[in-house]
């Protein structure tokens, strides 16, 4: 249910009545609201292929990948996320039948992903459902996607993304 005002501009109002710093407080909550439903409504255009969108991250890396495969800590560097985290996206995607585990060939101590090709044909269809919908930001237009993209960027080159 929609409210009759944007409570993110009643949080600065409320905020600068007691600190400093509220336009920088409002856009940082605009933010992660934002995040909050880009998430949920990604994951729910990939639910019916059985993905949420961080396993479809992991799928898309694969297919990306020159061999089609990645050690796990690879993988959690590009992606982005704790080891823990891909060993459970990619325990989950190997018994969805997506990825098959396999022992690196030159390191003993290593597990590559694999994507298969169930996985490769998955990523296809919902690549296509995501596309279609603008990736859940279809309120903007293209130049406005690339202005978003260029404004974020100093933030995450400056936390050491790149």
């Amino acid at each position: 249910m929609a409210l009759p005002f944007d409570p993110i501009d009643e949080a600065r109002r409320q905020w600068e009545l007691r600190w400093e710093g509220g336009t920088v407080m409002h856009a940082v909550t605009s933010l992660m609201r934002v995040q909050q439903l880009v998430i949920a409504r990604l994951d729910a255009l990939l639910k019916p292929h059985g993905l949420t969108f961080a396993r479809y991250e992991a799928l898309v890396l694969l297919v990306f990948s020159s061999r089609g495969s990645l050690p796990l800590g690879k993988m959690g560097e590009r992606l982005q996320v704790h080891p823990t985290s891909v060993t459970s996206i990619v325990n989950r995607l190997a018994a969805a039948g997506l990825v098959e585990r396999r022992p690196h060939p030159d390191d003993g101590r290593a597990v590559l992903a694999e994507i298969t090709p169930q996985g490769r044909e998955l990523v296809e269809r919902a690549t296509a459902d995501l596309v279609a919908a603008d990736f859940a930001l279809g309120a903007l237009d293209a130049e406005q996607h690339a202005a978003v993209s260029a404004l974020l960027a100093p933030v995450r080159r400056d936390a050491g993304d790149f």
